[in-house]
């Protein structure tokens, strides 16, 4: 038995699942942790990890560590995605995480992120032809799925936190900010050359964002178990008017609107202009989400690796 922790330390939150998987394979999840600690807060164009968010992110990984201290067997594998990928002060980081908590945090690339998002998605939905986008706080990961197998992905360096910034969408929306926001999103857009083979496909949308718009319309829906949102179906109708709802709002309003979070209300505007602009470019009628990406990637990939392991322990 051992007990697998995959901690993922994005640019908005930090995640952590512990799973148990047991001799012959078979595994259940023990406990999901997150905090929200706003890691590339204040970066600038300089890219500098600052020290109130680094003190946030230790504190949440101390957090981590009183839990998975009690546990036996464990095996960590902890990454990190675009805040830190993007950081000048990254090796001191890293340093200061291995010296604290002695993990060896990954750096991860882009794609690589991309890639464990593809995995994580065809693990858990059935997904044959699809736009799959990940809206992060820092990066945005797009992967063009062709009979069940990855066609192209990109990495794209900005994110809910990165556009509400630039664009000044922490209280109330300017309709010429909303209006450069999406025609800069759009321009990088028009640069990905292989997004015109996803029309007509649907979208499934991951990333505190897209579950986010997922939870307004559950809650709208007064849909049983609102949180439950893994699988769950919009049409494209739905996200336009959730997306026109919410920018007509200033912060204070946001924070009402049942199912955003009081600690995103100020980066869910720049955190929807992606998968809804993606949306209507590609003429998509629905939205499928999914609570299945970095993390349970990274764990399919540990349980093939078992299960090679085995096979190959029982062959000698």
């Amino acid at each position: 038995m051992e007990n697998f922790v995959v901690i993922d330390l994005g640019s908005n939150s930090v995640r952590m699942t512990v799973t148990k998987i047991n001799e012959d394979g078979t595994y259940e999840t023990v406990t999901q942790m997150k905090e929200f600690v706003r890691l590339s807060e204040n970066m600038g164009p300089e890219k500098v990890l600052k020290p109130e968010a680094i003190k946030r992110t230790f504190a949440a990984l101390q957090s981590f560590k009183d839990v998975y201290d009690k546990l036996d067997n464990v095996c960590i594998k902890a990454v990190a995605t675009a805040a830190v990928r993007q950081a000048v002060n990254q090796k001191a980081f890293l340093k200061k995480v291995k010296s604290e908590f002695d993990i060896n945090l990954e750096v991860i690339s882009g794609t690589q992120e991309a890639y464990y998002d593809y995995i994580g998605v065809t693990e858990t939905l059935p997904v044959t032809n699809a736009v799959l986008i990940d809206t992060g706080g820092a990066s945005i990961e797009i992967v063009l799925v062709q009979n069940g197998k990855v066609n192209n992905l990109i990495s794209i360096p900005i994110g809910s936190v990165t556009i509400s910034s630039d664009f000044d969408f922490s209280n109330q929306i300017a309709a010429s900010e909303l209006f450069k926001a999406v025609i800069a999103m759009n321009d990088i857009y028009q640069n990905i050359w292989w997004l015109k083979n996803g029309m007509n496909l649907p979208i499934i949308g991951l990333g505190g964002s897209n579950r986010t718009l997922a939870k307004i319309n559950r809650r709208r829906d007064r849909l049983f178990n609102m949180e439950d949102i893994h699988g769950y179906k919009i049409k494209g109708t739905q996200a336009n008017k959730t997306f026109e709802d919410i920018i007509g709002l200033d912060y204070e309003g946001r924070k009402e609107v049942p199912g955003i979070s009081k600690d995103r209300a100020d980066i869910i505007v720049g955190g929807l202009i992606p998968i809804v602009l993606l949306m209507n470019m590609l003429d998509s009628e629905k939205i499928t989400f999914s609570t299945s990406g970095l993390r349970v990637g990274i764990l399919h990939e540990h349980l093939h690796d078992v299960l090679r392991a085995n096979v190959e322990g029982e062959q000698k």
